[in-house]
């Protein structure tokens, strides 16, 4: 709900600062003091018309702000948009929404203080609140939402999605079926190229880890003249010596294990080191045999590295073509060859694919008739429901219908009917184009709700569908702006009773603007509107009224204030009292 309003440099507002409240607030004061302005700051702040003419004279810009608080059906809502865009604030549970305006023309949006543009306001915006009578913050208006408000209003949105899940499933179909018909030849031309990719990966027949091996036998082969030299010097300097002037590194090191045996003689401490000595003999000749046997293993087989360079010359076309690696080379060909095998595999498949089709039109023909069923007897209920709350708001003769409509559709789903088997366009709402119709006049026909003239009878057909679908809208503050207009006193005790019952029963927050005090009696808060000048200057101000100063102000509302219209303002103010206990 709307917890908190500041409004500044806006028309005739130097600056104001409003703290709203739950349940039932009301805004009365003469006319031309600002009521209908502070309704038109909130309706900017929504997303509405940004027009330079708010802008306060002599001021460079107007600003507007509101602190909302979020229940947590509300914060599921929104804060996906708000995680989505970067702009959750510091609370879960509060939403500060900010608009200004510039006497140049420039306007500036912000949602927990960043700025973003108009669209992603309105998106944060549009489930706080709706204006009834001059904004176009309608729902209730707005064609598709009349089908939303008949599922929630008859506890139908089970039996919507269920549905939803059948046509999604179509759709996934038919989808399919689409891309296995696509044009002859360009399969066929798809069917070579797989086939040539899967053959020619095939035949490479490729292992994982082969490219880093070949790359070493490679090297090997590449160098085996330098490496049998190198090993074999290695083998002759530590076994055989460098001719008779130089001892092989067997003959030093046997020298030397001699010499430290015969120290060890003398001294013992030192058998660690002989000890040590006889391990490196040991190494030495180990070492000496695997050169041996590397050295004598060593071949110089031009063939054979003629053959792996082919090989790693294969590899590296065959990287060029299907991935970086032989690990991705192969995947690729697994997927063209699954791909290969579906399109051989096509016509059975589309056959098997019609035949689900068929059965899913049927299925989901029969769901959407009763869901189409439940709908339209939910309907005259609705119906009904509105047309009473209507009578009570001075309406009597108006009627009230909601109306489902079907569209043929060639390629939707089976339908039977009384007239026999139909084909309707199906969506994952249902068959159903649901819409609310009034006829606000004897003799006048049905015609759709968005047509009906604004203005109070606007306003009240409103209630009385808020009145009835208050379980079901899920939009937290409701604005009224003067729903009285062209109704009298008793009737406008009946309106202030529906909106105190709106805003309790219904569990919405309500803001109304009005001139009669019978509704203005309902407020459990009552806030006054004044303005007066200041230094040359026009400003308006508000007022929280309670106990002789509400008193004064329904007086001042029933004409001249004197003990009677004290006594009457008193007396609405007691009745309103007791109609709110009962």
């Amino acid at each position: 709900m709307l917890i908190e309003l500041n409004v500044s440099d806006f028309a005739i507002i130097d600056h104001l600062s409003l703290a709203f409240h739950p349940g039932f607030n009301v805004l009365t004061g003469e006319t031309g003091a600002g009521k209908s302005i502070i309704i038109d700051a909130v309706s900017m702040l929504l997303g509405g018309r940004a027009d330079t003419s708010f802008v306060r004279a002599g001021c460079d810009r107007a600003r507007v702000e509101g602190v909302f608080r979020l229940s947590p059906p509300l914060q599921a809502a929104i804060n996906p948009v708000l995680e989505r865009e970067g702009l959750e604030g510091e609370e879960p549970d509060t939403l500060v929404l900010g608009r200004e305006i510039r006497s140049t023309g420039r306007n500036f949006c912000r949602v927990n203080g960043s700025t973003v543009n108009l669209s992603i306001l309105e998106e944060v915006a549009q489930a706080l609140i709706d204006i009834h009578g001059q904004s176009e913050h309608l729902s209730l208006l707005q064609v598709r939402q009349h089908q939303v408000f008949l599922d929630r209003y008859a506890g139908l949105d089970e039996q919507r999605e269920a549905l939803a899940t059948e046509v999604r499933q179509l759709r996934r179909v038919r989808q399919e079926l689409a891309d296995l018909q696509r044009d002859e030849q360009q399969l066929a031309r798809r069917v070579d190229q797989l086939s040539f990719q899967v053959e020619e990966i095939g035949a490479a027949k490729l292992k994982p880890g082969e490219e880093a091996e070949l790359n070493v036998e490679r090297n090997r082969l590449a160098n085996a003249e330098q490496i049998s030299q190198f090993a074999g010097e290695a083998y002759r300097l530590l076994v055989e010596g460098d001719g008779d002037e130089q001892p092989s590194a067997a003959d030093i090191l046997g020298q030397a294990a001699r010499a430290v045996s015969s120290l060890v003689k003398l001294d013992s401490s030192v058998q660690e080191q002989q000890q040590l000595v006889e391990t490196l003999t040991y190494q030495l000749e180990e070492l000496a045999g695997t050169l041996r046997d590397y050295t004598e293993n060593i071949d110089f087989d031009p063939t054979r590295l003629q053959e792996v360079e082919e090989r790693l010359g294969l590899i590296f076309s065959l990287k060029r073509k299907y991935g970086n690696s032989i690990e991705e080379i192969i995947e690729f060909g697994q997927r063209a060859q699954a791909e290969l095998e579906q399109i051989s595999h096509s016509e059975e498949r589309i056959e098997e694919l019609r035949q689900i089709e068929e059965e899913l039109r049927r299925k989901i023909g029969r769901m959407a008739l009763a869901l189409s069923a439940a709908r339209n007897e939910a309907g005259q209920t609705l119906a009904q429901g509105v047309v009473s709350q209507l009578a009570d708001l001075g309406m009597a003769k108006a009627d009230f219908a909601v109306e489902l409509t079907w569209n043929d559709d060639p390629k939707g789903v089976y339908v039977e009917t009384e007239q026999g088997l139909k084909t309707l366009a199906c969506d994952e709402r249902g068959i159903d184009r649901v819409e609310f119709l009034i006829a606000p006049n004897p003799g006048e026909p049905l015609k759709p709700l968005v047509k009906v003239a604004s203005g109070g009878e606007t306003s009240r057909i409103m209630l009385a569908l808020k009145s009835v679908l208050a379980v079901a809208d899920e939009t937290p503050t409701l604005i009224f702006d003067e729903i009285d207009q062209g109704i009298g006193g008793r009737v406008g005790g009946v309106v202030g009773r529906k909106l105190w019952e709106l805003s309790h029963q219904g569990q919405h927050q309500v803001l109304c603007v009005t001139h009669l005090p019978q509704i203005a009696g309902y407020g459990d808060t009552h806030y006054h509107v004044t303005k007066h000048v200041s230094g040359a200057r026009t400003q308006t101000g508000v007022q929280v009224l309670a106990g002789d100063g509400r008193v004064e102000e329904l007086a001042q509302m029933l004409g001249a204030v004197s003990q009677s219209t004290r006594d009457s303002a008193r007396e609405i103010l007691n009745e309103a009292a007791g109609m709110k206990v009962g």
